[in-house]
């Protein structure tokens, strides 16, 4: 698990300078080539919501506003 979060930190912070030797860590780790690539799949969707959400300055709800949101989403 630390091996694929670093991968995917260098990927966020740093993916200009991510090449192929920077996979090995985590398959040497035992991480497979599928758990990886979902691993950067969902790495890649979280940092396109949170650049989009941060882009059209969306506003992170109160608690109150979390608590309504979740019984509309379970209606």
């Amino acid at each position: 698990m630390r091996a694929t979060l670093g991968f995917l930190e260098r990927i966020t912070l740093s993916s200009d300078d991510v090449g192929p030797d920077d996979a090995a860590l985590p398959r040497q780790a035992g991480v497979s080539d599928a758990a990886l690539r979902d691993a950067v799949y969902v790495c890649a969707l979280f940092n396109l919501i949170d650049r989009v959400s941060d882009g059209l300055d969306f506003a992170i709800p109160s608690q109150e506003g979390f608590r309504k949101s979740a019984k509309g989403l379970l209606k």
